[in-house]
């Protein structure tokens, strides 16, 4: 399950899938479902065959008004930040398709790596247990940290409710092996004691994991049809770069399907050609190549700032000042930075940006914003609404003494605090 085209689908399941895909989330979550691509997308020669519920989809789109947005320019938001498996963002698309290579494959344990406040992390530890399987996770940490306990801050808290084994490496460890080495190294050790694991890259981002946004783009689609006589055809797709995954899937699906949208990547760690040369890298392995890969796709734009998962002043009070304008809050690590980096544009090229219809899409993330409390809480106290003590006077009467505890027999007495 989880294979390529080749092993086929009767038609009863392209049936069934079809029918699936409609069916609101309360009745098909957590089902193992035939799977079948959209039509654009099946000449594609790795198609899985089967995926898990696990999302909440499809997530909605709505017209999002940010601040200092250029005369004649609209921005629309697709919420996958509400897509479900505890807030996990545009994971749990990935890992809809990642998991079934769990299960099929007869797997009792899985693992992956990222960083010590990773999203992918955590969903994949909620995903697994919804599964019945064990989840280990590799996250890197400072060298003054690595060997104190992690605590329970933002996404580590899910990840050790859940069950999650936390195994933590330092950056320069992390650097100097590299992820494949080792998740290889975690997976050579749990063999020898007798597990079946199943390895997930960073992010969740391989080929199989895009599949994730191939099938989100077809979900924009339909939305975008009914959304146009309002809003306007959508000409843009923004969206944060982080592994590349997510990328891939919107700029290939944008391409083939009838939505065309011109695709921002808005890259919060390494360079633009590093992301260039890792999304070529996952399309091939979907089978689609072109002599310019994907630069004729999408652009890679530099929104690292001060560094992947550090926040500059600037980007958090992007964040603060669009939460406050708008109720949607934006993480730290992703679509803060993201967000940050297209509004800069923005206002640096304003006409580049009239008539065009920019769709973002929100990654989700939330749990990272408690690791920035100690930045946040500056920029609230001197920009945010004061937090005030509420005047109580003389006119406003005491409160009624509390009820006198009832002694009937037969009743039981509260307990003693």
């Amino acid at each position: 399950m989880g294979g390529n085209q080749s092993r086929g689908r009767s038609a009863a399941a392209a049936t069934a899938a079809a029918a699936s895909a409609e069916a609101p989330p309360s009745t098909n979550f957590l089902s193992w479902e035939p799977y079948t691509p959209p039509e654009w997308a099946k000449d594609l020669t790795l198609v899985p065959t089967h995926r898990f519920r696990l999302g909440m989809l499809p997530t909605p789109i709505h017209e999002w008004r940010l601040p200092g947005l250029p005369e004649g320019c609209r921005v629309l938001i697709k919420r996958d930040d509400l897509s479900g498996c505890q807030m996990s963002g545009n994971k749990v698309r990935k890992l809809e398709f990642l998991m079934d290579g769990a299960v099929a494959g007869g797997h009792d344990c899985v693992l992956t790596i990222g960083g010590v406040q990773s999203n992918h992390a955590r969903a994949t530890a909620v995903a697994a247990k919804y599964l019945g399987l064990d989840c280990h996770l590799i996250l890197r940490t400072s060298r003054q940290l690595v060997d104190s306990d992690p605590g329970l801050i933002g996404n580590l808290l899910v990840e050790r409710m859940a069950g999650a084994t936390v195994h933590m490496v330092t950056k320069e460890e992390y650097a100097q092996y590299g992820s494949e080495a080792l998740l290889e190294r975690l997976r050579a050790e749990l063999e020898a004691q007798g597990r079946k694991p199943y390895v997930i890259p960073v992010g969740g981002s391989n080929a199989l994991g895009t599949w994730g946004y191939l099938q989100a783009v077809d979900e924009i689609v339909r939305q975008a049809a009914d959304l146009e006589p309002k809003y306007g055809k959508i000409t843009d797709v923004a969206m944060a770069c982080g592994s590349g995954g997510t990328t891939a899937g919107l700029a290939l699906g944008c391409h083939l399907s009838p939505l065309r949208a011109r695709v921002h990547a808005y890259g919060v760690c390494d360079t633009p050609d590093y992301f260039y040369g890792y999304v070529d890298h996952l399309l091939a392995g979907l089978g689609w190549r072109r002599p310019d890969g994907s630069r004729g796709l999408m652009r890679a734009v530099q929104a690292r700032g001060a560094g992947y998962a550090m926040s500059t002043e600037e980007e958090l009070e992007t964040a603060r000042a669009v939460s406050d304008a708008t109720g949607v809050v934006l993480d730290p690590v992703y679509s803060g930075k993201a967000v940050h980096g297209l509004l800069k544009e923005m206002r640096a090229d304003p006409g580049a940006w009239r008539g065009r219809t920019v769709l973002f899409v929100h990654t989700g993330g939330l749990l990272g914003m408690y690791d920035k409390v100690d930045q946040l809480l500056p920029l609230l106290q001197s920009k945010g609404p004061a937090v005030q003590r509420l005047a109580l006077g003389p006119d406003v009467p005491p409160p009624p003494p509390p009820p006198a505890a009832k002694e009937e027999q037969g009743e039981p007495k509260p307990l003693a605090a």
